[in-house]
């Protein structure tokens, strides 16, 4: 019999008791299997679904009058405050009156001379009829005196034109204001020479209540443009068309298409898109830059889902979807436009579906999940472990 070593008796004891304390204990516990991942989803409902597209804009005024004189004079007077609204037919400036007053009157003189001229002519006409009828005097000398008092009677119709013209040029002498709006800084001070041959006018009028937004756009999209303009009307006969601010926020104000150009510009391509829009509160200036929101196409009801919901396999578009036993599918879409962060599904879903729009990192073919409304807490889902 072979003997045990004395360090195999030392080291077999604690072995021996090891092994046996482990065969009495209990089996151990499965491992617990991970939770069904969390995601955020949409209800496919149908709705409306509009298509616009921005484009950069200038304001123009709907009328501008370059204040202008008719008659040459100094300037006496400047009759308004400068970036004031004005009236149509307020006097603006007045041109030195005496030298017109001067004609006016020189013009009146002559008209009451040949008046004076005609009623002798006229008078002398009617004595010589009679004279003429008892054979007094000749034919020749009654038909001298008519002559002469048609002649007359020309020279005060000539007179009284010189005298209208004189008394017009008293008038131009305070220049007014042909339209409303507001007006300019003054190009002329008192004391300036001014007449109806500078180039420089005096001032300037612009109606602002009312403006045009001149918008240039590919003639390329000319057909889809006219398209949407014949089904979607607005009241003022054209399309609706919001002005945006240069940081995205819209104007409180609302303008329609008036026309689209009739010519291209050889240079870019473009046609101008005029809007006419109404500035009851004057926001928009002349000169300024604004983008335009201009409707494209506009659908009733139609089905659309947030851009983060698709995902791309193999180059196409993909929803995720979840059914009535909270199991995750995927599921092949034809993608409509893009407008405000949102597609329009042309196929591959229906009404009432819901979409993953968040959280679908983990998810197989098949699978249980977990779900909750989209909103603020989606971004949870999205980093659910």
């Amino acid at each position: 019999m072979k003997k045990i070593k004395p360090w195999s008796r030392r080291v077999g004891w604690p072995v021996l008791v090891l092994a046996t304390l482990v065969g009495c204990s209990p089996a151990a516990e499965p491992e617990a299997s991970a939770p069904a991942p969390l995601v955020a989803v949409e209800t496919v409902t149908p709705g409306r679904f509009e298509l616009s597209e921005d484009l950069p804009a200038r304001v123009l005024p709907v009328r501008v009058a370059e204040i202008r004189p008719q008659v040459s004079g100094i300037v006496r007077r400047r009759l308004f405050e400068q970036g004031a609204p004005v009236r149509a037919g307020q006097a603006l400036f007045e041109i030195d009156p005496a030298p017109f007053r001067a004609e006016e009157a020189t013009a009146a003189a002559a008209l009451r001379r040949a008046e004076a001229a005609l009623a002798r002519a006229a008078t002398q006409a009617e004595r010589l009829a009679p004279l003429v009828a008892a054979d007094a005097i000749s034919q020749q000398a009654l038909d001298d005196a008519v002559s002469q008092r048609d002649q007359a009677a020309a020279d005060v119709a000539q007179a009284h034109a010189a005298w209208s013209r004189r008394r017009l040029d008293l008038q131009y002498a305070t220049v007014a204001s042909p339209i409303a709006g507001r007006i300019d800084q003054a190009l002329v001070t008192e004391g300036a020479l001014v007449a109806s041959t500078d180039s420089t006018p005096m001032a300037r009028v612009q109606q602002i209540d009312q403006v045009y937004v001149d918008v240039r756009r590919p003639a390329a999209s000319l057909d889809a443009l006219r398209e949407a303009m014949a089904a979607q009307p607005s009241r003022d006969g054209g399309l609706p068309v919001m002005v945006l601010r240069d940081d995205g926020s819209p104007h409180d104000v609302m303008g329609h298409v008036l026309f689209s150009g009739i010519s291209v510009d050889v240079d870019t391509g473009d046609v101008l898109l005029r809007v006419l829009v109404d500035n009851p509160k004057q926001s928009l200036l002349p000169g300024m830059f604004v983008r335009a929101r201009v409707p494209l196409a506009r659908f009733d009801a139609a089905l659309t889902v947030p851009q983060q919901a698709v995902v791309r396999m193999a180059g196409q578009p993909h929803v995720w979807t979840v059914d009535a036993e909270a199991q995750a599918h995927v599921s092949a879409v034809a993608l409509g436009e893009l407008s405000q962060g949102r597609y329009r599904i042309r196929s591959g879903l229906t009404a009432g579906q819901q979409v993953v729009v968040a959280g679908m990192e983990r998810l197989v073919e098949g699978a249980p999940v977990r779900t909750q409304a989209s909103g603020p807490a989606a971004s949870a889902a999205s980093s659910a472990r």
